[in-house]
């Protein structure tokens, strides 16, 4: 299996060669944190080679608390602001919401539309988002369904959606054009077929996480578990996931 920084973007779909024109990726995430679990070391490593990078958030994040005495509407602007802290961490520049409510996502082509007109501004090459066929993990971890939505609206949206000019074609009207993204990364996959070694920037992803302060209450405990947890048999630490070539 593919385990290097450099199969990401080998270019094996386009003769040989990648665009180094458009070295653009974006994260689409459901929740805030969601990103960073499930790429931000990868990320770290790519903007480190020269990629660019823009966060699309779907969800607004206000029932991701067990404190009872925690107003929603407060919930929710806490949120957005520890998104935008993890993304400095990372050095991605812009965070963009859709406001959708936490725990209420479903699919539909209004939400459909919104990930289109995203990917049609910013155009990346290269897309990091859920994986919509995993319901579970393991023997007890179940995928919250705003994720699989996501993940399952980001592939209709990259294909055909984005591409095609008869969808959505409001968005010309605002100077957009159709765009081709040319790979999706999937994480929380069942199904891996490339492995990033991230050990070098794993604090990164730490620091990126504890950004939430809302999620983490001890973040020395989060932290000391987390390396304990995502260690490899060899002592490495990796991210994984489903890479989708669009070839359309």
């Amino acid at each position: 299996m593919p385990s290097n920084l450099m199969s990401l973007f080998d270019g094996s779909k386009l003769n040989g060669s990648i665009n180094t024109q458009n070295r653009k990726a974006m994260i689409i995430a459901a929740h805030p944190d969601d990103g960073e679990f499930g790429a931000a070391g990868t990320v770290t490593l790519l903007a480190a080679a020269g990629w660019t990078f823009e966060y699309l958030v779907i969800t607004d994040g206000s029932k991701g608390s067990s404190d009872r005495s925690i107003d929603a509407n407060d919930l929710r602007e806490i949120r957005l602001v520890e998104q935008h802290h993890a993304a400095q961490h990372l050095g991605i520049p812009k965070v963009t919401s859709l406001n959708y409510v936490d725990g209420e996502l479903l699919a539909g082509r209004n939400l459909l539309g919104e990930i289109v007109r995203q990917i049609r501004i910013f155009k990346p090459e290269i897309i990091f988002t859920h994986d919509p066929e995993s319901m579970f993990s393991g023997t007890g971890w179940i995928h919250h369904s705003d994720h699989r939505i996501t993940g399952q609206m980001v592939i209709d949206a990259v294909y055909p959606a984005a591409r095609d000019v008869l969808n959505f074609p409001e968005h010309f009207d605002e100077g957009l054009t159709t765009h081709n993204v040319q790979t999706i990364y999937l994480w929380d996959t069942e199904k891996p077929n490339i492995y990033i070694d991230i050990s070098d920037v794993l604090d990164k992803k730490i620091s990126a996480l504890l950004s939430h302060k809302s999620q983490f209450p001890s973040p020395k405990l989060f932290a000391h578990q987390s390396r304990q947890m995502w260690q490899d048999f060899d002592g490495k630490y990796r991210e994984e996931f489903r890479r989708l070539d669009i070839w359309a």
